[in-house]
Order: structure tokens, then C-alpha cells, then sequence
């Protein structure tokens, strides 16, 4: 079953079981995914990696603004944006450990043959393709960093 299955499926199970927050959170997910779907150019089809990289998106945009809510005091507000994170995040994988990261960066910069500050745009693009969905983007670039520095 695709990831696209997966939310109406579960679009379907939160409607009968009454739950509000759950069914808001898939409701957003499916939206993004058919407007993703209906873009000019775009597939008819929405792959898993494509769904990964929306979801991980939409929790990114959450977790964003409950920080700018619980740094206003808008306690009511952040605790609704982190339900809805964690529900996209029970849609993705689980995110690596530092020491992974690590590992799988130094090895695309040995593959690549990066030396320098230079090089960090290869290793970031081959970097962002493997890690999509499993590592932050900015963690990424954090670790590219150090390790070519």
C-alpha cells in the first residue's frame, strides 16, 4: 500500500472514530499531495519518496510555527501544531542518530572526492537524495560542514 493509501485509509478510520485532531492532520497531508499531483508538469502518480519529502515538509512548517507560537505564549495554539506534527511524524521514518549521519556523509564524501569548502554542493546534493525524509536538511548541511572544514 502507497503512502497516498495509507492517508485515506486513515482519512477513514479518524472519521469513524471521531478524531478531530487526527482527521485535520491527514485532511492537510492529502491536500498538499493532490495540489502536488495536479501542478503543471507534474506526474498523475505521487511516489512514496515524493509523499516522504511533503510530510516531512508539513512537520518542518509545524514544528516552525509552534515555536513562533510558544515564543508569543500562545500555549492553546502550540500544543494543536505539535498534535499535528506528531502525527505527520508517525508517517515518517525514523530519524538517524548523529553518529549515522555522520558515518553516511563521510561516505558520499569519499565517493564524491570532495576536499574542500568547495565541494560542499556536490556532497550536498547527493547527500539531500540518500538522506531525504530520514535526516533534517540542516542537519545535513551542519555535518557537511564539519566534516569538510
Amino acid at each position: 500500500m502507497t503512502l497516498f493509501e495509507q492517508i485515506n485509509e486513515g482519512i477513514k478510520a479518524a472519521m469513524k472514530a471521531r478524531e478531530k485532531d487526527r482527521l485535520q492532520a491527514l485532511r492537510n497531508i492529502k491536500k498538499v499531495m493532490l495540489e502536488e499531483k495536479s501542478a503543471k508538469g507534474a506526474d498523475a502518480s505521487i511516489t512514496d519518496s515524493e509523499a516522504l519529502k511533503i510530510i516531512s515538509k508539513l512537520a518542518k512548517q509545524g514544528t516552525d510555527s509552534a515555536t513562533i507560537y510558544k515564543d508569543q505564549g500562545r500555549e492553546d495554539l502550540y500544543e494543536l501544531e505539535m498534535i499535528q506534527v506528531k502525527i505527520y511524524e508517525s508517517f515518517l521514518p525514523e530519524k538517524m542518530s548523529e553518529a549515522e549521519l555522520e558515518e553516511i556523509v563521510k561516505s558520499i564524501i569519499n565517493k564524491v572526492g570532495a576536499s574542500s569548502m568547495k565541494d560542499m554542493g556536490k556532497v550536498m546534493g547527493l547527500a539531500s537524495k540518500e538522506l531525504a525524509g530520514k535526516a533534517d536538511g540542516k542537519d545535513i548541511a551542519e555535518k557537511v560542514k564539519e566534516l569538510l572544514q
